[in-house]
């Protein structure tokens, strides 16, 4: 694998687009950017975030889920769960999620992503008021009583290596844009409190339909 740094693509140029973020934003009606959702396993990211792009679909915003899961079954399926390779995870997925804004549109991301630098080197990928990290924030309790797929059990039994929040750290955000309380709250109250956010943030406007 190579380190997150190495290039190894010469003579390119980054081409510029006749069509601009600017434009695409204004024949959108909102403005693009990344809703980071990151917590534990089970602590309600994927769930909240295809909940969060239900309710912005609906309201006529263009949108995008990017999902933990789904992207190691193509773009990241050569990677393992190793530290070296959830960093490599986490920056293959910028990469992209910083094409969907260029292209004009909210695109909403569901990964553990247990470590900060790697997050904030997403953040640093983008302008300011680009990445808005929503902190799905459970207690590790409670994720183990809904371990619907029943990973924390076989982290404990030791059957899974480097598992969040048992065998390997999940380090949590500092200062969230978003903290969503997925432990307590419903899921419509904590789709209301991000895009509450959103209004908040300027992305999105009452006049988006």
């Amino acid at each position: 694998m190579h380190s997150q740094s190495e290039k190894r693509s010469s003579n390119v140029v980054w081409h510029q687009a006749a069509v601009t973020r600017e434009k695409r934003e204004i024949a959108n009606g909102h403005k693009s950017a990344v809703l980071w959702f990151t917590g534990l396993s089970g602590s309600g990211k994927s769930t909240l975030a295809h909940a969060v792009e239900e309710r912005l679909y609906e309201m006529g915003v263009k949108t995008f889920v990017i999902d933990g899961d789904n992207v190691r079954h193509g773009l990241c399926g050569d990677l393992s769960f190793s530290d070296a390779d959830r960093v490599e995870n986490i920056r293959r997925v910028g990469e992209v999620a910083k094409l969907f804004v260029e292209s004009g549109m909210v695109v909403l991301t569901a990964f553990i992503s247990p470590f900060r630098a790697d997050r904030a080197k997403v953040r640093s990928l983008l302008v300011d008021g680009d990445f808005i990290e929503v902190y799905c924030k459970t207690p590790i309790e409670v994720c183990e009583s809904r371990d619907v797929k029943g990973l924390y059990a076989k982290a404990r039994a030791g059957e899974i290596p480097a598992f969040t929040g048992i065998s390997s750290p999940y380090e949590e955000p500092e200062s969230p844009e978003v903290v969503a309380e997925t432990g307590s709250l419903s899921l419509d109250a904590c789709v209301d409190h991000v895009i509450a956010c959103l209004y908040e943030a300027d992305i999105i406007k009452g006049g988006v339909s």
